[in-house]
């Protein structure tokens, strides 16, 4: 009996200690993705595995560069023609991926005030979100569509604000989902304060935005048709067998490489300073 008691003085006495010095908590690492998960995330296409997209790709390029040697019978214009059509999946998602967050851009300033108002009405966070799948902005509906079915199956607020982050895949969403996180954790009164400024600076960047845009489109649309131009020329003197030989030279492989080159440096080049700062998701 004195042995029983004594184990469990010693066992008391060992959890006061441990509670008095306790051991800092590890951390939780970052989950790191794949640049074209990323991508495919970014685009709304989540369903879609990276190597799914470099299957196409290749498959794509394959077939463009066969099409292009059976025509032209020039080794060089048929690699040309693989490498430019093998990238076009990747171009298209990239393009996919921008339309889309500029079509959230337009749109969160809506939803933000939509949440605002339902606040300010008593409404509670979840009840606030789940009325945007149905209420909110048409680009905005089905994440939050989305996020009504998780909470209704599981009840479990934290993890749907996070597959509901996964499927925005956006910076201005991966804010409001901490803020609305923070509020319903540890409370907060001035959430729907904040909530009417974040619209407002919204609004504000993308107004100007817009302009900037709207302003360098048509320098960006000369810069495209100036690099098109030389392919769109070399693809008609492909209908003319005698005229693309002249290209399976030595000095005609040297120029298309060397034109090749200076194209999509000059592209990416044009891309690069033209481009507008846009926000990175820090809190993914």
């Amino acid at each position: 009996m004195g042995t029983l008691i004594g184990l469990t003085f010693g066992i008391g006495l060992l959890l006061v200690v441990e509670s008095w010095n306790p051991r800092p908590s590890r951390p939780q690492r970052a989950v790191r993705r794949h640049p074209l998960e990323s991508l495919l995330l970014r685009a709304g296409m989540p369903d879609v595995a990276p190597h799914t997209l470099v299957v196409a790709a290749v498959g794509i390029g394959a077939i463009a560069g066969m099409a292009a040697g059976a025509v032209t019978s020039v080794p060089v214009v048929a690699l040309l023609a693989a490498g430019a059509a093998a990238w076009t999946p990747f171009a298209a998602v990239r393009s996919r991926a921008v339309r889309r967050q500029r079509e959230h851009a337009e749109a969160w300033p809506d939803a933000v005030d939509h949440l605002a108002s339902a606040v300010r009405a008593g409404l509670s966070l979840p009840e606030a979100l789940i009325q945007l799948g149905d209420r909110g902005p048409e680009p905005l509906r089905e994440p939050f569509t989305q996020f009504g079915r998780d909470y209704g199956s599981s009840g479990r607020f934290a993890e749907s604000l996070d597959r509901l982050k996964n499927r925005l895949a956006d910076p201005v969403g991966d804010r409001v989902v901490e803020a609305l996180r923070i509020a319903r954790e540890v409370g907060g009164g001035d959430l729907g304060r904040l909530l009417r400024s974040l619209s407002g600076f919204l609004r504000d960047d993308l107004r100007t935005r817009g302009e900037i845009e709207s302003r360098q489109s048509w320098t960006i649309g000369a810069a495209r048709l100036a690099v098109a131009a030389p392919w769109l020329v070399l693809l008609t003197m492909s209908l003319q067998r005698d005229v693309i030989a002249r290209f399976a030279t030595p000095s005609g492989v040297v120029l298309l490489v060397a034109g090749a080159g200076t194209c999509l440096v000059a592209y990416r080049l044009m891309l690069r300073l033209g481009r507008l700062p846009t926000e990175q998701r820090i809190l993914a």
